[in-house]
């Protein structure tokens, strides 16, 4: 058995840190990252920089990356003026994203529920990329309390893409929610994949949980960095050299290098000179 794993590190990683990192500097993790044999990532954000300062220069980053043969780089975006930036750049994939609640829409993008579908749906029958779709506070939003996975599914069933993204954005999801949201959107027949944070220390519980339930597209960030400027008290995404390791674990492939990736978590620790989320970076990949 094997997954796809996406580092979203380099966006959603950093676009929770109170320092802006350079250009440079992104442009470098996001090659670090390439060279442990990951199969996808999320290189960047096009959204506003008076907004989001942490994602500035976007397209400097995705101009600064060496590409390498085997990883697919993606970037994010909210509306049709984000996916005309993206498309500009030399990224493979976009990822468009929507909330599932009226208020963190509201919150995050300005837009209304339906106007954020709607943007989404102009971009993904647009698109000559490959589209993946990402519900965000799929579980739980933080201003309106739990989420109806009724209308995670609606929202779903809406979207014509091949990759559908149940993102647990504030990180209050359990296993049993996490593996019955999974079955009932696969049913759609598209790829479906999680994007979990460990917010109340559910997060690999959940991503073993989506496992079971068929999920093929894991979304993690290096050194468990991450959160939301538009959540509050949100925290780190799940650690990807910690979603490595138990993976691997169990026999599933993912491609990755786990002591390379333990070995840029360890550089940017550096780099933000403070210790991150992760644990395998600190414990270290044990082989025996």
């Amino acid at each position: 058995m094997s997954v796809k794993i996406c580092d979203v590190g380099p966006r959603d990683g950093l676009q929770n840190e109170p320092d802006v990192l350079s250009v440079p500097t992104r442009a470098e993790l996001v090659n670090r990252l390439a060279a442990t044999g990951l199969p996808r990532i999320e290189a960047a954000s096009f959204v506003r920089a008076e907004r989001v300062p942490q994602m500035a220069g976007a397209e400097k980053v995705v101009a600064g990356i060496k590409r390498r043969d085997g990883t697919e780089y993606a970037g994010l975006v909210l509306n049709v003026k984000g996916y005309e930036r993206l498309r500009a750049t030399s990224l493979d994939r976009v990822n468009c994203t929507l909330a599932a609640t009226e208020s963190f829409n509201q919150r995050n993008g300005n837009m209304s529920l339906e106007e954020a579908t709607a943007q989404v749906e102009s971009i993904l029958a647009a698109s000559e990329l490959p589209t993946t779709a990402t519900i965000s506070v799929a579980f739980g939003c933080p201003f309106e309390g739990r989420v109806d996975p009724g209308r995670v599914f609606e929202l779903c069933e809406r979207l014509e893409t091949r990759e559908l993204v149940l993102a647990d954005t504030i990180g209050v999801a359990t296993p049993t929610q996490v593996k019955r949201l999974v079955e009932r959107v696969s049913i759609l027949g598209a790829d479906v994949g999680v994007h979990l944070h460990n917010t109340r220390n559910t997060g690999f519980a959940n991503a073993y949980a989506a496992l079971e339930a068929g999920a093929t597209l894991f979304d993690a960030s290096v050194g468990g960095l991450g959160g939301c400027p538009y959540a509050p008290k949100a925290t780190g995404n799940i650690a990807t050299e910690d979603l490595v390791y138990l993976l691997e674990g169990e026999g599933v492939e993912t491609g990755v290098d786990l002591e390379a990736l333990v070995a840029v978590s360890e550089w940017l620790e550096g780099v933000l000179g403070r210790r991150l989320e992760g644990y395998v970076y600190r414990a270290g990949a044990w082989t025996a």
